[in-house]
């Protein structure tokens, strides 16, 4: 359950950052339709839920930053019984002020009859914007007919200011984090056990649902990719309808939400139970690149130094292996490692699985700070028919991927109960096929 007081504290630090004579408007993520009269299950705007933890769809919420520590006033659907009949319980005003700290809260139909009460002579208005057309349409009517009002002038979009916030995780967040990265490295952990050759690729995910909705958890931070053999070398391969097949690599990349928080793991392991001498070599070498950047962290560490520590490695480590040839310096100044490695090494984690805040600050890459949370995730992958490189390496595609936050002189990995040495992988699987299947894989 959300907690009231984090919630003021928010407010509180985020209206401070705005001027006192404002008028500060959220508006929540739209309903979205999937067919027909179907729509996608409700997941509110996260810098709406940051300040609100409100979760219903057409709502507006007006923050009115003051010297007492502000006000929370909320527009949101009334309380309705025919409704409640065929959809199920809304939340309503009463509750929103006694569940969600509202201090007014209205009917969304009372929007355009109150909302100029708040538009003094000297405010300015300001948004955190969801793409709701609906609801910007119905704020702008309104704002255009307050010509005595510097509103008049349209609202000035503040959500850098929200974002700078949510880049430093409380100590409530991060036990969130905590929970998502736990349930889903069980669920990682039991991907592995249910993995066979014969099985089909969705079948792996359902094993991720179903571990995901056991301990707390009923949405996915993101579509689940479970890339058996070639397809781990597509890097947003979400069909997930492949076979499993003997000598294969899956590769896994799943999280879940807490309490709308995400968690997001990659793991890779042999579809049989056992790496191959090739498959080895290149998971050793993710590995190996992935614990150098966790043993780097900490804070004042700039973002930026550990892109380049991952590509030094793991450019050293395709010389060392012959699918590089050239000189390490000249190699690295022409991206030859593209070939092989084509992303970035980490991006934020929070509410949102690439969560949101600067990168760099003033045009300059920013120092790593305690309570940031991202991912470390280096990856390595051989598609079939690359050029110049023996078929022995093809359809190869290993990624390793955790979750951390800074802490005051390192780092915590989140995610760490998620196995990913090849001893500990190799012996989970075959206790379990032993147990299971009947008897040990083989390659």
């Amino acid at each position: 359950m959300f907690n009231l007081s984090e919630l003021k504290k928010r407010r509180r630090q985020f209206m401070a950052a705005i001027d006192k004579e404002a008028v500060i408007i959220l508006i929540s993520a739209p309903e979205s339709l999937r067919n027909g009269d179907v729509h996608y299950p409700y997941r509110q705007d996260s810098d709406f839920y940051y300040l609100t933890a409100f979760p219903e769809p057409n709502a507006v919420a007006l923050l009115l930053p003051d010297s007492k520590g502000g006000k929370f006033i909320l527009f949101s659907r009334p309380y309705d019984v025919i409704e409640a009949i065929w959809n199920g319980h809304t939340i309503g005003q009463e509750s929103a002020k006694k569940d969600y700290g509202a201090d007014e809260a209205y009917s969304i139909d009372q929007l355009e009859a109150r909302l100029p009460d708040y538009l003094t002579p000297s405010a300015r208005c300001y948004y955190l914007g969801s793409q709701n057309p609906v609801l910007i349409k119905r704020l702008n009517e309104v704002l255009s007919r307050a010509s005595q009002l510097p509103c008049q002038e349209g609202l000035v979009d503040v959500t850098h200011a929200v974002h700078e916030l949510r880049l430093r995780k409380s100590p409530y967040e991060l036990d969130c984090l905590r929970e998502a990265a736990s349930i889903s490295s069980q669920a990682h952990i039991k991907a592995m056990q249910a993995c066979r050759p014969g099985r089909y690729e969705y079948q792996i995910e359902a094993e991720l649902l179903y571990e995901f909705y056991q301990h707390g958890s009923r949405a996915v931070a993101y579509p689940s990719i479970v890339a058996s053999g070639g397809n781990a070398c597509i890097l947003h391969y979400t069909d997930n309808r492949a076979l499993l097949k003997s000598g294969d690599l899956l590769l896994i990349d799943a999280g879940c939400e807490y309490q709308s928080y995400a968690s997001d793991i990659t793991r890779c392991f042999p579809v049989n139970g056992r790496f191959s001498p090739e498959q080895k070599a290149i998971y050793e070498l993710v590995l190996k690149t992935q614990q150098a950047l966790i043993d780097a962290i900490k804070p004042g560490v700039i973002w930026d130094s550990l892109q380049a520590h991952c590509v030094q490695i793991i450019t050293q480590g395709l010389l060392d292996l012959g699918l590089l040839k050239g000189e390490l310096e000249s190699l690295i100044e022409h991206k030859s490692y593209k070939k092989f490695y084509m992303h970035g090494c980490s991006h934020w984690l929070g509410l949102d699985v690439h969560d949101v805040g600067c990168y760099k600050l003033n045009k300059k890459w920013r120092p790593l700070e305690a309570n940031m949370a991202f991912t470390v995730e280096p990856g390595i992958y051989i598609a079939a028919q690359t050029e110049g490189v023996d078929e022995k390496w093809w359809n190869i595609g290993v990624r390793i991927e955790d979750d951390v936050c800074v802490t005051k002189d390192g780092c915590e990995v989140l995610s760490q109960a998620a196995p990913k040495k090849i001893s500990d992988i190799e012996s989970l699987m075959c206790t379990h096929s032993n147990g299971i299947f009947g008897k040990a894989p083989r390659k």
